[in-house]
């Protein structure tokens, strides 16, 4: 009878432990939620200065991690104001000097439009799960909801942040909160979300808070999406260069 009741409690045990997510899981899981073959997004981006604010509004066309088109529709100062990217090269185009400037070297570390966002933030969207080696250092709950607390470090090279620190919910596997290290281990940058919720079967936020830590007195970015679609149909001629100007 004893050998029955261990028998069925390790059986038990080796269930239990067949449900639980490694934590490449885990990773893959989050990439999942926040990528796609395809998205089409409008969204407005705050940037919040030391006197004021002011709000960007644009609309954002991708496909997989190598091509991605963004028009800027208002204020009028940044209104046809364009970006393309092509696998690990970028364009911008402004209307107001009708000249087409690609974006490499140290400019990628410059801001986007004033904000805590530089271009490499926008240039980086291949799959985490290739980029760092995960650990997981723990768990612990916020706002009464559960998340793993994961540390991830860089496997290859030439990251803008070769360490990361992410807090994923364990419901909507989303980093609701990371910290973005140099090599160094001096904090770059935060990052947080909120608004979470169900768009075409998946958990996705409506808002994205960024924080540059290098920034004297940030007050962050808010990027709010107001509509996403994903695994649209997009046509190729949007990622040409000659969209740019047109």
């Amino acid at each position: 009878m004893i050998k029955i009741v261990i028998f069925l409690l390790s059986f038990s045990f080796l269930l239990g432990q067949s449900d639980e997510m490694t934590v490449q899981d885990i990773i893959k899981a989050m990439d999942n939620n926040l990528n796609a073959k395809s998205r089409v997004i409008t969204s407005k981006m705050v940037v919040h200065g030391r006197r004021s604010s002011r709000t960007i509004e644009s609309r954002n066309w991708v496909v997989g991690i190598n091509q991605a088109f963004t028009e800027y529709l208002s204020p009028p100062r940044e209104a046809g104001t364009k970006m393309l990217k092509l696998d690990d090269k970028l364009w911008t185009y402004s209307p107001q000097t009708d000249r087409v400037i690609q974006i490499s070297g140290h400019m990628l570390r410059q801001s986007v439009m004033g904000s805590d966002m530089s271009y490499n933030d926008m240039m980086e969207d291949r799959p985490l799960v290739e980029l760092y080696e995960a650990t997981l250092e723990g768990s612990v709950e916020i706002d009464g909801r559960d998340h793993w607390i994961i540390l991830l470090e860089a496997k290859v090279k030439g990251l803008s942040y070769p360490k990361r620190r992410a807090w994923i919910d364990k419901e909507y596997l989303l980093p609701m909160k990371e910290e973005l290290y140099a090599k160094s281990g001096k904090l770059l940058k935060t990052s947080t979300m909120d608004g979470i919720k169900k768009v075409q079967g998946r958990w996705f936020p409506s808002r994205f808070i960024f924080k540059d830590a290098l920034k004297r007195n940030s007050k962050g970015t808010e990027w709010v999406i107001e509509d996403i679609q994903f695994d649209v149909e997009i046509p190729e001629h949007i990622f040409l260069k000659a969209a740019l100007r047109k």
